[in-house]
């Protein structure tokens, strides 16, 4: 397993409030990622983030062990996550700066030939084969919303006004609800995970061609955000990756 990651703040934004974290056990052929996009006034969603996914890792990794089945990996990411939300939420009520942060958070622990993936918000997990590409996770919008009622189409969704109105964020109640998603891994596909301000403004497709084109696969976190940033870099972009 090889991961490689990278982070910027883009082109229109002062300060660069996501946040990742890579680990990969090489001897227990396991694996962990993590990106958070944090959301709130001054430096707050930095906070967020830089707070959630510290906590959050810490507690995952505290449990993880050789054979871990994917019952046991939801298990360990629900109690994580858990605490990752309560401590984030009490730091947003102690001080008024800090009132109302949050930060999206997608995460997939990998084990062997198993993946279990939490999301929350619309950060997002694909997974990569040689010819295709698959959205793994749901955003949690108000746009997806809207998509899976009908009421929008998937490419009228990337222009929507509501497109970056996230239902679910860690940090900004006392209870998050995590969507978990079980994914199979094989030799040779990819696991990325990315902030919005890479998926709102690449097509599925140009992953694709930039994750499977023959240049070098630990550059390709720094040709994506390259990508979104030629297109205006609005927001934050955040790429992780891990070549299973």
């Amino acid at each position: 397993m090889i991961a490689v990651g990278a982070t910027d703040k883009g082109r229109r934004r002062k300060d660069n409030q996501d946040n990742y974290y890579i680990d990969v056990q090489h001897g227990e052929n396991q694996a962990f990622l993590v990106v958070g996009d944090g959301m709130g006034g001054a430096n707050s969603g930095d906070i967020a983030s830089n707070m959630a996914v510290s906590l959050f890792a810490a507690e995952v990794r505290k449990r993880c062990k050789p054979g871990m089945t994917v019952a046991y990996m939801r298990s360990v990411m629900n109690d994580a996550i858990y605490q990752a939300n309560r401590l984030t939420f009490e730091k947003s009520n102690e001080d008024p700066a800090y009132a109302g942060m949050g930060t999206t958070m997608v995460a997939a622990l990998i084990d062997g030939a198993e993946a279990c993936i939490l999301n929350i918000g619309d950060s997002r997990a694909y997974y990569v084969t040689e010819t295709a590409i698959r959205q793994i996770t749901s955003d949690h919008s108000v746009a997806a919303e809207m998509v899976r009622r009908g009421e929008l189409s998937a490419d009228e969704a990337r222009q929507h006004p509501a497109k970056n109105y996230i239902t679910r964020a860690v940090g900004t109640e006392s209870r998050v609800e995590p969507e978990f998603f079980k994914q199979k891994v094989a030799p040779g596909d990819v696991i990325l995970l990315c902030s919005d301000g890479l998926s709102n403004m690449l097509l599925d497709e140009e992953i694709l061609f930039e994750v499977r084109s023959d240049r070098d696969l630990s550059t390709c976190p720094e040709r994506l955000i390259q990508i979104a940033n030629d297109r205006g870099g609005p927001d934050n972009i955040t790429v992780v990756m891990l070549l299973v």
